[in-house]
């Protein structure tokens, strides 16, 4: 008991320290910035009630709490390989999705390349069609003229 007493400052200011990292890996399984962040902070906050248990295992001279604290690993380590297993069937179920979207944006764009394409070349076949009617209107009153022209000349007869 004597032993216990003497070093008890050091089992508290392990236990202290223990707790203000409890505190802050609470704070990035809340805060943290994506799923695998707070994945890791919630394993790393089991493992550290794994060593409080085991601490006081020791401090207390109890064996059972040994048994709790492998339970609990087990049981720890089981929410994790759960969590780990929900969270990459959502990240491959968001990746599909967007391959998916990507994948429509491009046949998207080829379909808006393919109807301008079809449009610019119906409004070049319309004006081909066009012009090669005015080029066969300004034949034909070319030749009307000559014609006309030529109708005109009539050769002088001597008399």
């Amino acid at each position: 008991m004597r032993i216990i007493l003497e070093h008890s400052w050091i089992f508290i200011s392990i236990f202290l320290f223990l707790a203000i990292l409890l505190l802050l890996c609470l704070i990035r399984a809340i805060k943290g910035p994506t799923i695998a962040d707070r994945v890791v902070a919630v394993n790393m906050m089991g493992t550290i009630v794994m060593v409080v248990i085991a601490m006081l295992a020791v401090y207390m001279g109890e064996a059972y709490l040994l048994d709790i604290c492998l339970i609990y690993a087990m049981i720890s380590f089981l929410a994790v390989v759960v969590l780990t297993k929900v969270y990459s069937g959502v990240h491959l179920e968001k990746l599909a999705k967007h391959r998916n979207l990507q994948q429509g944006k491009k046949a998207g764009r080829a379909e808006n390349i393919q109807k301008e394409t079809t449009r610019i070349q119906r409004t070049l076949t319309k004006q081909n069609q066009t012009d090669e009617a005015e080029s066969a209107e300004k034949a034909s009153g070319v030749e009307q003229q000559k014609q006309q022209m030529a109708g005109n000349k009539t050769p002088e007869r001597s008399v």
